[in-house]
């Protein structure tokens, strides 16, 4: 017991340090899990097993045998603790035969690889239900590791570099064009590259701010696919419209 706390204390102590180090403000939390999702993800969850994936979620399980039970990721700095919930098994006649901890996990979207720790009442200690193991130099301790590497499609976003990409999906071969409140309804000045057979994209550095936008092919425009937020055009068309933040 002794030597379990000492390496607990090592891995909150070395996971402290590093939030309050060069990585204090550069990391990325793990994206809500609409409440829709949770509820089908949830009610088919009927025993304990390995970590699973459902399309970008992942499902962790632990039999119900400590008081509380919890589960850090390295995407986050292992900065935030989520908790487990408690599903009830229960027989024909409504009563509890059994109890599971869960967690539901929604994935950022770079994130291929998952290492993370458990928290049981209290003690940091690696996944019983997933035998894979990544041995971290720094902290002296083993982490628990989920390959989560899964297609994952090209949208407009900001990305990185600090600058906006922008993404359109469509025929091999064509010019491709993008204009907005940016280039005053002006499409002629930005023709996106194709970069892959169908996949055409361009990069754009734009200050914090609220931009309306269409894709143009010839003398007709196209909201964008990949972002479902809409507005009009002054002319009265069908636009798409970006917070950048």
């Amino acid at each position: 017991m002794r030597k379990i706390c000492i390496l607990s204390m090592a891995f909150s102590l070395f996971f402290s340090g590093l939030c309050q180090g060069a990585y204090a403000d550069d990391y990325q939390s793990a994206p809500p899990v609409e409440s829709d999702v949770f509820a089908d993800i949830a009610s088919s969850i009927n025993k304990v097993s390995a970590p699973y994936m459902k399309g970008d979620y992942v499902v962790f399980t632990q039999k119900k045998n400590a008081r509380y039970m919890g589960i850090a990721f390295d995407f986050e700095k292992y900065r935030t603790i989520h908790q487990f919930q408690i599903k009830h098994m229960r027989d024909s006649d409504y009563q509890i035969e059994d109890s599971i901890y869960f967690y539901i996990l929604k994935l950022p979207k770079n994130v291929q690889t998952l290492n993370y720790r458990l928290v049981v009442d209290g003690l940091w200690t690696t996944d019983p239900m997933n035998s894979n193991r990544k041995y971290n130099a720094e902290a002296g301790l083993v982490l628990s590791q989920l390959n989560v590497s899964r297609y994952v499609p090209e949208v407009t976003e900001k990305k990185d570099s600090g600058k906006v990409r922008f993404v359109y999906n469509g025929k091999s071969g064509e010019q491709v064009r993008l204009g907005g409140s940016f280039t005053n309804w002006d499409s002629w000045i930005y023709e996106m590259i194709e970069v892959a057979p169908g996949l055409y994209q361009i990069d754009l550095a734009l200050p914090p701010g609220q931009y309306q936008y269409a894709f143009y092919c010839g003398m007709k425009s196209y909201p964008d696919k990949t972002n479902p937020e809409r507005c009009y055009t002054p002319d009265g068309r069908v636009a798409s419209l970006l917070v950048v933040k």
